[in-house]
């Protein structure tokens, strides 16, 4: 079984518009719930209805937690949600039917966790079958999550700071995605990168090779300007907010990014904008710094791929130009 920290490195959250979340301080517990996340995602991904570029299988960041959309079909019952939650520390699934099963986060392996997912499940009528249940893109891709007795730390502090930092970042994206009014993905949490993001698309259809596997074929099947936020990992150990437009124009890394901390880094064949966590927290202005990174980004990559700016531009989240605020015309 697993084991839950009984003393955290981390304190409560505070008031701060972005709360200190150094990789370090909870290495272990994102391994652990990193995992957790993925074999949720992966019953998403077997009994959700499935939408463009994935959008079915990823989670929204709720008031307590994150959430699974509702699962399940007309006729495939029964409807169901699963939720994180980081206050009672809990998965809780429920169904439409007025029932529910809660699995506790706290004491948990890997292996043990997905054994009471699989049991929770069966005891509200779900039926399930997981094509790959092991880790994805992850360092024991290999293993099954029912073998995996090695990730078995939950340090309740520290997962309460990472749902509080996702709980800000999602609202600075929801607030930077209101100004763009062309197709837009929801701000939602991926469970294989285990990142929370946003994407604006243009009509462009891109011809990618056929040896491009399913899952980035239909990620990336039209052009688009991503934009998000990431813990941290091997690769990248740090909190950090990132942008990059796909397929990548030339002369991107050429172009200015706000702040001037804010910086053109090589990703895959690629480039990506960084601009560290812990440079937004520092600024006199944590929320505007990260909103100037975000839109600097995106007017380098539209400019240079071409978009209509101008007319997909929504100020406040107002496509009509006559109205005077979002509430004009409704009723008292």
């Amino acid at each position: 079984m697993g084991e839950s920290a009984g003393t955290s490195t981390l304190g409560p959250a505070t008031g701060e518009a972005l709360p200190a979340l150094p990789l370090d301080a909870w290495r272990p517990t994102k391994e652990t719930l990193h995992r957790f996340v993925q074999i949720v995602g992966k019953v998403a991904l077997a009994k959700g209805i499935r939408r463009n570029h994935w959008w079915h299988m990823t989670y929204r960041v709720t008031a307590r937690g994150w959430s699974t959309v509702p699962l399940g079909t007309a006729t495939d019952g029964p409807v169901f949600t699963c939720d994180f939650d980081f206050f009672d520390h809990v998965l809780r699934i429920s169904s439409d039917r007025g029932t529910q099963e809660e699995i506790p986060l706290g004491g948990q392996s890997v292996a043990s966790f997905y054994g009471e997912v699989m049991r929770a499940l069966d005891n509200l009528g779900i039926e399930v079958t997981i094509a790959h249940p092991t880790p994805y893109d992850l360092p024991d891709h290999g293993r099954p999550f029912a073998e995996d007795e090695e990730h078995h730390h939950y340090d309740p502090v520290a997962a309460q700071r990472a749902f509080h930092v996702t709980s800000q970042v999602a609202r600075i994206l929801e607030e930077f995605s209101a100004t763009y009014s062309g197709k837009i993905s929801p701000v939602q949490l991926f469970w294989h990168t285990f990142d929370l993001a946003v994407q604006r698309f243009s009509d462009r259809k891109i011809e990618l090779p056929a040896s491009v596997d399913p899952v980035t074929r239909e990620a990336y099947s039209r052009e688009e300007i991503s934009a998000g936020f990431w813990f941290g990992d091997s690769k990248v150990p740090e909190p950090t907010f990132y942008s990059y437009t796909a397929p990548e124009p030339e002369g991107l890394t050429e172009l200015p990014l706000q702040p001037p901390e804010a910086r053109w880094v090589p990703s895959g064949s690629a480039h990506a904008a960084y601009y560290a966590y812990d440079a937004a927290r520092r600024s006199a202005d944590p929320v505007g710094a990260t909103l100037d990174f975000l839109h600097s980004a995106y007017a380098a990559g539209s400019r240079l791929a071409g978009w209509d700016a101008p007319a997909l531009a929504c100020p406040g989240g107002i496509t009509d130009p006559v109205l005077e605020s979002p509430w004009r015309g409704w009723p008292e």
